[in-house]
């Protein structure tokens, strides 16, 4: 069986509150974009254990540490699932704030429960899915989402994007979260994500933040750069997705596309309808 996992990016993001924990309280839209890897599962050869095998961009991760290998430990300890064969294609970026591993893990779990008959519903699934990771549970609904807590309590928002496109660079930094999150204010939100979502998106700009920005940009100013240059070349709204490194731009149209390409590369860079 072989799906499709997808990755996300975030549209707003506040950090309201550090917890006891050492984790930080939330406020973010999680948006699916159609920008894919590829994991196959089928039953493992006669003889033989479950084993990974991960292609396309390099995954610097043990086979028991990947996130894939997780899932199905998980599901294998409370189901006693037979050896698999997984077999993974890594096309988006990671350390982007894309939620690349946490998309192909929910996959991993969304396939295992249909290859065997699990019977898990989508609640179900994403339950076992937070276990792995925060955003991991979001990847099993794959829809807008408004995200609080630490990115795992969801709850419905109206936001469409469909005849917009998205253009998004992921440059050769890396951010790391844990780092990202030390540089941090936690400060409540003045306005609401959805009230700013609810308005026109060229209204946008100086309203929906990443309070991840103005941190990491200081420490990777070519971030802010891109942000910048994206939109001199006509963005509706520019922002980091998540806690980086990837840039992204929404734009009305894709007139703009081989340019902004162009000027990048040596990046990763997308350019995809919404």
């Amino acid at each position: 069986m072989i799906r499709f996992p997808n990755a996300k990016i975030n549209l707003g993001l506040n950090i309201v509150n550090r917890r006891p924990d050492g984790y930080h309280d939330i406020e973010t839209v999680f948006y699916p974009i159609a920008l894919e890897d590829s994991l196959e599962i089928v039953p493992a050869a006669d003889g033989c254990t479950t084993s990974l095998t991960c292609h396309g961009r390099k995954v610097d991760c043990p086979m028991e540490k990947n996130l894939v290998t997780k899932a199905f430990r998980l599901l294998q300890a409370e189901f006693a699932l037979p050896d698999v064969e997984m077999h993974l294609l890594k096309h988006i970026p990671d350390g982007a704030g894309l939620g690349g591993g946490s998309s192909d893990a929910s996959s991993a779990l969304i396939l295992l429960n249909e290859m065997f008959n699990l019977r898990l519903s989508d609640d179900q699934l994403a339950e076992r899915a937070a276990r792995l990771g925060a955003d991991c549970a979001f990847f099993i609904y794959n829809r807008p989402l408004m995200a609080t807590g630490i990115g795992n309590i969801f709850s419905p928002v109206e936001i469409d994007l469909k005849g917009y496109y998205l253009f998004l660079v992921k440059p050769t930094v890396s951010v790391p979260t844990a780092a990202a999150y030390a540089q941090v204010h936690p400060a409540p939100s003045e306005t609401a994500i959805p009230d700013i979502l609810a308005r026109p998106v060229h209204e946008w700009k100086g309203l929906l933040k990443n309070d991840f920005e103005p941190s990491v940009f200081a420490q990777y100013p070519v971030l802010g750069e891109i942000k910048e240059e994206i939109y001199r070349h006509g963005a509706l709204y520019a922002s980091m997705s998540g806690s980086g490194s990837s840039m992204f731009g929404i734009f009305a149209d894709d007139t703009q596309a081989e340019v902004l390409r162009a000027l990048y590369p040596d990046y990763d860079s997308y350019f995809i309808a919404l």
